[in-house]
């Protein structure tokens, strides 16, 4: 349940249009500006304002507050919502891996550490900190993944490494790099030959500013050394 409330905030908080995103999850909970409002102890015309992002943006007090109501909410229905999400939630590791490190790591010492390539932005790599990873099973992300599950790939902080699997160009996850509010510090294309990835992938990458590393390393092997930072 906690998860899932973290989740919906940060969604908020990390959007362009947060007012958009909070009506997006007034609706998928299936509740009215009217009965928010009642619980909120506000009016429905300021929701309404604050979703056509007529007021300025929410601060954590606000966003807190939204989220302990919409969930409030669907509790005195019943939490038909909550479960169908957490249901959801509990899948998400067939889609991804997240781990944190116990200490920081320069992306220079992790590119050694699976024996990567640097194919993009190699001169941004000495001021690139990494606190984490992701292994990202790339097909089942773009395919399957529920929108929903897309802030949790970034774990606790967003300064991590996105280590893409089943990678056949590199070009599907630069472009999901590119349409998400937060961006990892650095991008792995695992198995891929660095003459192999698509061009449009690397004017993405030197676009967003993001190194990309290529390697052939086994991913339990990977794994095996950067879960010993």
């Amino acid at each position: 349940m906690k998860d899932l409330e973290v989740q919906i905030a940060g969604e908020i908080a990390c959007s362009d249009t947060p007012g958009g995103t909070m009506k997006k999850w007034r609706e998928i909970f299936g509740i009215t500006q009217a009965d928010l409002g009642k619980v909120l102890g506000i009016s429905a015309s300021t929701i309404s304002d604050y979703e056509g992002n007529r007021r300025r943006s929410p601060g954590t007090g606000v966003i807190k507050r939204f989220v302990g109501s919409i969930v409030h909410i669907d509790k005195e229905r019943g939490g038909q919502v909550i479960d169908k999400l957490s249901r959801v939630e509990e899948k998400a590791d067939q889609f991804f891996e997240v781990h944190e490190f116990a200490t920081s790591i320069g992306a220079i010492d992790f590119a050694k550490i699976i024996n990567g390539k640097v194919v993009a932005n190699e001169d941004l790599m000495p001021v690139k900190k990494l606190y984490g990873y992701t292994v990202i099973d790339s097909l089942k992300v773009i395919m399957e993944m529920p929108y929903t599950h897309y802030p949790r790939l970034y774990g606790s902080m967003s300064e991590r490494a996105f280590i893409f699997t089943k990678v056949s160009t590199g070009r599907s996850p630069l472009v999901v790099v590119r349409v998400t509010p937060m961006k990892p510090s650095v991008i792995v294309l695992h198995g891929l030959e660095a003459d192999k990835i698509d061009e449009l992938a690397l004017k993405l990458a030197e676009k967003e500013q993001i190194p990309v590393i290529t390697t052939k390393m086994e991913i339990t092997k990977i794994k095996d050394n950067l879960n010993k930072i």
